[in-house]
């Protein structure tokens, strides 16, 4: 099962991947990470079904932190390319998005991408706050 969120900041970013580390049916869970100029966008897939009690609660946490998000076709296609394996960078390339992450929830790309993205500007701009 997917689940697909719009949430505003960098740090709301990491409490999902560290709420995700907490969830004992989480394990084997898959996340995309895309960066846009005016937020992030979080995949996350299950490797099985949640129970109707484990879905209500992650949609409960993820409603709180964001909004459900319904992508364009630009972003469904770049969904696409990477679950049919192709690699994040070329997928990158082809469709012009910034992909921070993919694959085993990790919070280590997400502060390395932040953190170069504002090394390069001088400012913090509220999206990596």
């Amino acid at each position: 099962m997917d689940y697909l969120y719009y949430l505003a900041n960098a740090s709301l970013t990491l409490r999902v991947i560290d709420y995700l580390r907490t969830m004992s049916h989480a394990r084997d869970a898959s996340i995309t990470v895309i960066h846009q100029i005016d937020g992030w966008i979080v995949k996350v897939r299950f490797s099985q079904p949640l129970t109707p009690r484990q879905h209500g609660n992650f949609q409960a946490y993820m409603s709180e932190l964001g909004i459900t998000y319904e992508p364009e076709m630009r972003l469904q296609m770049v969904f696409w390319s990477l679950e049919t394996g192709q690699s994040p960078v070329e997928v990158m390339r082809r469709y012009q998005v910034a992909i921070v992450s993919h694959g085993k929830p990790d919070t280590k790309e997400i502060e390395a991408f932040r953190q170069q993205f504002t090394r390069g500007l001088g400012y913090c701009p509220e999206t990596l706050a």
